[in-house]
């Protein structure tokens, strides 16, 4: 039996490749398959086919296939029946849609061959491949729409700004459809575009972000290698010059002027200067400086950071009358320079500016700041102390007044001479009071006094030795009994008011009359202390229970001053090593025998007595002045008031003057009744006096009797002598009198005497005073 190897022939279109060819017998040989120089499994379709019949793709075959149509030919794999159609009798495929190889470029299709009778396959299955033929039906994209770059102005040429990418879904490794170039369509001639990498980079050299800052270019990327017939897309990319500090600040102008009242506090702001500079960020950060000028140390200039000025203040206080006119050079110069650009120049630029000072009313200026004023405490009142000077330090040299502020001086101690700012004392000085006084003297202009200006005066006050030294303390000495001569009993000490500059120099002494004394003696310790000592043995309270010792105390200044102390010492009794035991006089009755019961007991008796003899004496004294006269009319203690108002010299009728004038018409000298007479006195009659004697005479010689009369009523009563004096010159002004006169009188005389009367004038001046 022969064997036959058979296999499938296809068919492919003229633009596939060739079908395969059978396997043939030779002599009984094994026939062996010609190799081709193809794959007989592979095969290519064009994609995207738009012809007006379906895509032939090649045809299946069998050598069992005698064309009675026994045999079916099935297609199964990627695409079957969906996309590949077979014809089964037939077995040639065809592509029964349009193909796109961006979707699928590759299709893996299994074919066989099968007996319609028996269903069986009559060769084995067999699979073959189809790939999809591109064609340029891709234009390139790049990854982005819009591009956004920036580059530093002033950059050179060549340098590199970014870097674009277009990609082409075509078959890179079938013919050049993806094969992308690069060009530039708009953005010459600032930039260029390398057309293999896409890198745009720039192509003038010195681009200024000054003159334009913005660019747009347009970039085109186009396949088949940018030959005719390529694809193409396009993007956008917006290039930014960054700003580089290459750029100096200038001054608008050269020279700048303001003005400053002479009042103006340092500080205050005069102007504002500007440089420009076009550079943005911190390049165009600008400081301003006063480089020279003979207003240097006299202005100052700050920079403002928001807005990039200069502001001009005062860095001193101004003075019009000193100098009217400054002029500052200012310099203005960047604060981050680029060393890159050094070589175009210095980047700073300067400018002058002229301030002239404005004359103000100011107030007057005292000569010092503060003044001390020393002064003696026993400075006589009236006595000048110092002297303040101000002057008014416009060129008017106004006059100025000078005066104390009174609420620094409440006790108005001090006083200040206004013209020429003398200050003396009104009152008395103690320094041990007071040793300081902190006043203000104000000066004010006499035309203008809004202005004026104080200074403060602190008036020390000097010490003199006025107070005499006394015992620090007040001592409570005692001696013992027992003492022995030599001892001391007690350390005396003094303290002084006054401050000598040396400090206190204390000396002690007995008083004069005490020189020697025979009980006790002073030590001067020559500190400022002395030491009272004993100068016997034993003491005696039975004797002398408490000595008094004076002692002079004297200081060491001029005027020397001294006081005396007496110290108390007491004689107490003591125990063996001189503790004070007792000092008073119980312990003294006790060894007597008498009990404390029975010393009671005598005091209260003595006491009693007391009491019994005042009583007595009392009521004796009550019994010798029992009055008369009980009644509430008792002139002793009565003042009797009668409510009548006479009728003034004219009036004749209420009393008789002329009995005053009569002495022979007075009353006899009669014993007093209010009292019980102890003695009878003897009336005394006066001598007669002169028909022409004075009443004013005759009233104080009566008070001078009645002085002297043993009878006259007690001191507690009241003996009135009423004398009016001569007439008036201005003759009666009672008004009952004026009712009597006839017609209107003229009163105009009371102006004439002066602002006492002027009540009175406007009283009776007037024409209808009467009807008013």
């Amino acid at each position: 039996m022969k064997q036959t190897n058979v296999g499938y022939i296809i068919k492919l279109p003229k633009v596939g490749f060739s079908s395969i060819t059978g396997l043939s017998e030779n002599d009984g040989k094994t026939l062996h398959r010609t190799k081709r120089g193809w794959m007989w499994n592979q095969f290519f379709l064009l994609e995207e086919y738009t012809g007006p019949d379906t895509q032939y793709v090649g045809k299946l075959h069998t050598d069992q296939d005698k064309g009675d149509g026994n045999l079916k030919y099935i297609l199964t794999g990627d695409g079957a029946g969906s996309l590949f159609i077979i014809d089964e009798n037939t077995g040639d495929i065809h592509a029964a849609k349009k193909l796109d190889r961006e979707e699928k470029s590759l299709y893996v299709l299994r074919a066989k061959a099968i007996d319609r009778k028996t269903g069986r396959q009559v060769e084995p299955e067999s699979e073959f491949i189809i790939k999809i033929h591109d064609i340029n039906d891709n234009e390139p994209k790049f990854t982005k729409d819009t591009y956004t770059a920036s580059i530093p102005e002033m950059s050179g040429v060549g340098t590199s700004v970014i870097q674009v990418t277009a990609t082409d879904a075509d078959d890179a490794n079938y013919g050049n459809s993806a094969k992308v170039v690069y060009s530039i369509l708009q953005g010459q001639p600032y930039f260029s575009v390398d057309p293999e990498t896409g890198i745009i980079k720039t192509a003038l050299p010195d681009m200024s972000r000054e003159n334009r800052e913005q660019y747009q270019v347009v970039i085109q990327a186009k396949d088949m290698g940018g030959q005719m017939g390529g694809l193409s897309g396009t993007t956008t990319v917006n290039i930014t010059l960054t700003d580089v500090n290459d750029n100096p600040p200038r001054f608008p102008q050269s020279s700048y002027q303001f003005s400053s009242p002479e009042s103006a506090a340092p500080g205050t702001p005069l102007g504002r200067i500007k440089a420009n500079d076009p550079d943005v960020g911190e390049n165009a950060e600008i400081e301003y400086s006063i480089s020279s000028g003979d207003g240097s140390d006299m202005f100052d200039i700050i920079t403002d950071k928001d807005t990039q000025e200069g502001i001009i203040t005062v860095k001193k206080h101004l003075d019009f009358e000193n100098k009217v006119l400054y002029t500052l050079k200012v310099e203005a110069s960047n604060t981050h320079p680029d060393p890159r650009f050094l070589q175009l120049g210095p980047f700073k630029d300067t400018a002058f500016v002229k301030i002239s000072v404005e004359d103000i009313d100011e107030p007057p200026v005292f000569s010092r700041p503060w003044y001390l004023i020393e002064v003696d405490e026993d400075a006589k009142e009236g006595s000048i102390i110092g002297q303040v000077v101000a002057q008014d330090p416009d060129i008017a040299k106004n006059a100025i007044k000078y005066s104390v502020d009174r609420h620094t001086d409440l006790d108005r101690i001090f006083n200040i001479y206004s013209g020429n700012g003398s200050l003396f004392l009104s009152k008395p000085l103690d320094r041990e009071e007071t040793p300081w006084h902190n006043i203000t003297v104000i000066a004010t202009e006499i035309n203008n006094p809004k202005q004026s200006s104080q200074i403060p005066v602190f008036i020390r006050i000097l010490d003199i030795n006025d107070h005499a030294p006394e015992f620090a303390n007040y001592y409570e000495t005692f001696v013992c009994e027992n003492a022995k001569a030599g001892q001391l009993i007690q350390t005396v000490s003094a303290i002084d008011k006054d401050q000598p500059p040396r400090g206190h120099k204390f000396f002690f002494e007995l008083v004069p009359e005490f020189a020697v004394h025979p009980n006790f003696s002073v030590v001067d310790n020559k500190d400022n202390t002395a030491g009272i000592m004993t100068r016997r043995n034993g003491y005696s309270r039975s004797k002398t229970s408490t000595y008094l010792l004076p002692i002079i105390i004297f200081d060491n200044d001029y005027p020397i001053q001294s006081s005396t102390g007496t110290l108390t010492i007491r004689v107490c009794a003591c125990d063996s090593r001189g503790n004070m035991q007792s000092c008073s006089a119980e312990a003294l009755l006790l060894p007597a025998g008498l009990s404390t019961g029975a010393l009671v007991a005598i005091l209260l008796c003595i006491i009693i007595l007391l009491v019994l003899i005042v009583l007595f004496t009392a009521l004796k004294r009550q019994r010798k002045k029992e009055p008369l006269i009980l009644s509430k009319d008792d002139v002793r203690d009565n003042i009797v008031t009668y409510n009548d108002e006479g009728g003034g010299e004219e009036d004749t009728q209420a009393f008789d003057i002329g009995t005053l004038r009569n002495p022979e018409a007075r009353e006899e000298s009669k014993i007093r009744r209010d009292v019980i007479p102890e003695t009878i006195f003897q009336i005394r009659r006066t001598a007669p006096l002169w028909e022409n004697i004075d009443v004013q005479d005759f009233i104080h010689r009566r008070l001078k009797e009645n002085d002297s009369d043993p009878a006259a009523p007690p001191y507690d009563s009241l003996a009135t002598y009423a004398y009016e004096g001569n007439d008036s010159i201005a003759n009666s002004l009672s008004s009952l009198e004026s009712l009597t006169t006839e017609g209107n009188q003229d009163y105009d005389y009371l102006s004439d005497w002066g602002p006492r009367f002027k009540k009175l004038a406007d009283m009776y001046g007037g024409e209808d005073s009467d009807r008013d």
